[in-house]
């Protein structure tokens, strides 16, 4: 069987092409797609969505019933795609292509920084200061803590690492020596 974000790709950048041309924007675009997403994560969804005693209308009725606010017709005739296509369980990978589609139109990116400690909203400013030149990207933080670096950060910008961690120089250290 495919990977399920293969199988999303196409539904993802047809999505996109209709949001860049909709006049509400990709934001609004965005929003909905994610709250679509967010309903289909929660278990009893899924399964409610799988019950072979509900037809297409039904099932995208209850599914359509269940996100708050209720979204654009456009968005409902989406999930009616989905659902007739037995594609629904598509909704969390076509979002997140959806949103990497429109951070690269917006010449944005997800940064995920890693750091050994709490960080301040001071800090991160300062870093994405540092950061965005070398990227050349407006960066997105998402910030987590890791005890394990010791010190300093990891900061991962798409398939980029840069790691100046005290356990990514001790890593280094110790295969230096190795040799």
């Amino acid at each position: 069987m495919a990977e399920l974000s293969t199988v999303a790709r196409p539904y993802a950048e047809a999505l996109f092409a209709v949001a860049r041309d909709d006049k509400a924007g990709l934001a609004s675009w965005a929003d909905q797609i994610q709250r679509l997403a967010e309903v289909f994560d929660v278990d009893a969804v899924r399964v409610a969505m799988s019950d072979p005693r509900l037809g297409d209308s039904e099932r995208t009725s209850v599914f359509l019933g269940l996100v708050q606010p209720p979204v654009d017709p456009a968005m409902k005739n989406f999930v009616e795609l989905l659902v007739s296509n037995d594609r629904l369980m598509l909704l969390p990978q076509v979002s997140g292509q959806f949103q990497a589609l429109k951070d690269a139109a917006e010449g944005v990116a997800q940064a995920n920084i890693t750091s050994a400690f709490p960080m301040s909203d001071e800090q991160v400013a300062q870093l994405l200061q540092l950061l965005e030149p070398k990227f050349g990207l407006k960066l997105k933080p998402h910030v987590e803590i890791d005890s394990a670096l010791i010190g300093g950060v990891r900061v991962q910008v798409g398939d980029q690492v840069l790691d100046t961690s005290v356990q990514a120089q001790l890593v280094r250290m110790r295969d230096t020596l190795a040799v």
